[in-house]
C-alpha cells in the first residue's frame, strides 16, 4: 500500500468515528441519493476492515513467535542427531573391530580345557581374568551400539516431526500475511473514494476527538497526582522507545527500522534485559497487572477490549507508541485510545531513587494518536 494512502487511512478512521457520533445514522457528506456512501456507512466499513486487519496481524505475530521457537527446536534436534550419528558410527567401528578379533582368536577348545591343558595353571587363571575383562568390554560395546541405534532412530523421528511442524507454521504464516495485506488493500480502495476536503476536515476532527478523550480521562482522577519513578530496567526500556520516535509503523515489524505496537514494547524491554511476550494480547495475559493510579514510566498500557494495542507509559499522562500503518512512533496522550488496563514487566524491581525523564525529540507529539485496533 502506498504511504500516502496509509496516511489517509490513519486520518480517516478516527475522524469518521467522531462524525458518526455527532451525525444521525442516515446522514453523511451526501444524502446518498446519488449513490455516494454516507459517513456512517464509510465508518462501518472502515471499522470492520481495521478490526479484521487487527485480528489477522495479531494472529500473524503469534505465529511468527511460534515459528521462531520451532526453528530453534528443529536446529537443536538436527545438532543432536548429527552427534548421535557420529557416536553410532564410532560404536559400529568398535563393534566391527571386536568381531574381527573374535573371529581371529576362535578355537574349538573351551576355556575349561585350556585351563586343564595349560603348563602353568595359575598363569591360565590370570589370562582368564583378562579374557573376562575383554568379554565385558565387548558386551559394553554392543550395548552402546544398540543404545546408539535406538537414540539415533528416536532423534531422527523427532527431527522429521519438528521439520514438518516448521513447514506447517511457515505455510500458516504466509496465509496470514496474505490475509493482512488483503485487509489493508481493501482499506486502500475504500479510502481512495474520499476527497481532499473530507480528509482535511477529518484530520481536524481526529485531533479534537483525541483532546476531548484525554481531558475526560485526566479529569476522572484515574491517574495518581504523585509522580512515580521507574525501575532501572523500566527507565532503559523507555529511553529505547523514545529513541525510536519518528520511525514508521509496519505491521509485524520488530525493528530496528520500523515497528508495530507490540514489536516496539517487546524490543524496548528486551533492550532493558527482560524478555516479554511478543504480542499485545500475550503481554496483557501473562504480565502482572497494575492499577492505573500506580503507573510508573516503563509500564505498558493496553488498549481495546481484546487487548489489541499497547504502548509504554512515559509519565505525566502520556505514552510512547507505534500507532498504526502510515503513522510513525510518537508521544501520545494516554487516553487517545480506549484503555483496557496496564501491566508491569518487572513487578519485583525497586524504583530508582532519582529520575530524569528522557529528552523528547522535536515534533515527538506530531501526527495521529489513535491505534484503531492495529497491532
Amino acid at each position: 500500500m502506498s504511504g500516502r494512502l496509509l496516511r489517509l487511512a490513519c486520518t480517516a478512521v478516527c475522524a469518521l468515528s467522531t462524525l458518526a457520533a455527532t451525525t444521525p445514522p442516515d446522514a453523511g457528506t451526501d444524502d446518498g441519493t446519488d449513490g455516494t456512501p454516507t459517513v456512517a456507512a464509510l465508518l462501518t466499513d472502515l471499522q470492520r476492515l481495521y478490526r479484521e486487519a487487527e485480528k489477522a496481524t495479531e494472529t500473524y505475530n503469534a505465529t511468527e513467535e511460534q515459528l521462531t521457537k520451532q526453528r530453534a527446536e528443529a536446529g537443536r534436534l538436527d545438532t543432536a542427531l548429527a552427534r548421535a550419528r557420529a557416536s553410532l558410527h564410532d560404536s559400529r567401528t568398535a563393534a566391527g573391530r571386536l568381531a574381527r578379533q573374535q573371529y581371529q582368536s576362535t578355537t574349538d577348545l573351551s576355556p575349561y580345557l585350556h585351563l586343564l591343558l595349560a603348563r602353568d595353571p595359575w598363569r591360565a587363571v590370570d589370562q582368564g581374568h583378562v579374557i573376562g575383562q575383554v568379554a565385558r568390554e565387548r558386551a559394553a560395546t554392543v550395548n552402546r551400539l544398540t543404545g546408539g541405534e535406538r537414540k539415533a532412530d528416536a532423534l531422527a523421528r523427532r527431527a522429521r516431526t519438528a521439520l514438518d511442524t516448521q513447514r506447517a507454521l511457515a505455510h500458516k504464516q504466509q496465509k496470514q500475511r496474505d490475509e493482512v495485506t488483503g485487509r489493508l488493500d481493501a482499506v486502500e480502495k475504500l479510502l481512495a473514494s474520499l476527497t481532499a476536503e473530507q480528509l482535511t476536515a477529518l484530520t481536524a476532527l481526529e485531533a479534537e476527538d483525541a483532546r476531548k478523550s484525554q481531558d475526560t480521562f485526566m479529569a476522572s482522577g484515574a491517574l495518581s497526582s504523585t509522580a512515580k519513578n521507574p525501575t532501572a530496567q523500566g527507565e532503559r526500556a523507555l529511553r529505547y522507545a523514545v529513541e525510536q520516535v519518528g520511525k514508521p509503523y509496519e505491521w509485524g515489524a520488530e525493528g530496528p527500522d520500523s515497528y508495530d505496537c507490540s514489536g516496539l514494547t517487546s524490543e524496548a524491554w528486551a533492550d532493558a534485559g527482560t524478555t516479554i511476550p511478543r504480542t499485545s494480547q500475550e503481554q496483557w495475559a501473562r504480565l502482572d497487572r497494575v492499577p492505573l493510579d500506580h503507573l510508573r514510566p516503563g509500564d505498558l498500557v493496553v488498549y481495546f477490549p481484546e487487548a489489541t494495542h499497547v504502548a509504554l507509559y512515559l509519565g505525566d499522562g502520556k505514552v510512547v507508541q507505534a500507532p498504526r500503518p502510515g503513522a510513525t512512533i510518537k508521544v501520545s496522550p494516554i487516553a487517545a485510545n480506549p484503555i483496557l488496563g496496564a501491566v508491569r514487566p518487572d513487578p519485583g524491581a525497586p524504583p530508582m531513587p532519582t529520575y530524569t525523564p528522557p529528552t523528547l525529540p522535536d515534533n515527538a507529539e506530531d501526527g495521529s494518536d489513535e491505534g484503531y485496533n492495529n497491532v
